[in-house]
């Protein structure tokens, strides 16, 4: 049985639940139990990241956020779009054993080519990598980006 490696990411709590032979953990974004892999592992730790050090409003957390790229639907993991529903940042997440290569930011940056996000951020959870975009170019930034100068309603999203 898989179990969860201590992430590079402030600790969580996450309400779980045994369902067979799989764990389970609440989304309260979708308001529903996913089934608990290393990718979602990950993500669960990011959006908590993103909403409570990040600034990021949680209600404008979207995951599976749908991207069509030459024609063919595809999904970025999460999107944080700013007040006017446009995309400000986009994360791919990966497993902890998924090492982030040249391939990972690749998929990223195809997604923005239609997403056009300021942000991309690439994580597996041990290992954290953040870009600026704009001008056809990303440029690596040293920290996740600060997103509180963007005005939301209700401020972090609490599992209750």
């Amino acid at each position: 049985m898989w179990q969860p490696p201590k992430l590079n990411f402030p600790a969580v709590t996450l309400r779980a639940r045994k369902r067979g032979s799989q764990t389970e953990v609440w989304d309260q974004w979708r308001g529903c139990y996913l089934v608990l892999t290393p990718e979602e592992w990950v993500r669960r730790h990011l959006l908590v990241f993103l909403a409570e050090h990040c600034g990021a409003c949680a209600e404008r957390i979207v995951q599976e956020y749908p991207v069509r790229l030459n024609g063919q639907p595809q999904r970025a993991d999460v999107v944080v779009v700013d007040a006017q529903g446009q995309p400000l940042l986009l994360a791919e997440c990966k497993a902890p054993d998924v090492k982030l290569d040249g391939r990972t930011l690749a998929q990223a940056v195809r997604y923005n080519s239609v997403l056009g996000a300021r942000y991309i951020v690439l994580t597996n959870g041990l290992s954290h990598y953040c870009y600026e975009c704009g001008g056809g170019a990303c440029r690596p930034l040293s920290r996740f980006p600060d997103l509180s100068d963007r005005p939301c309603g209700d401020g972090p999203l609490t599992d209750s």
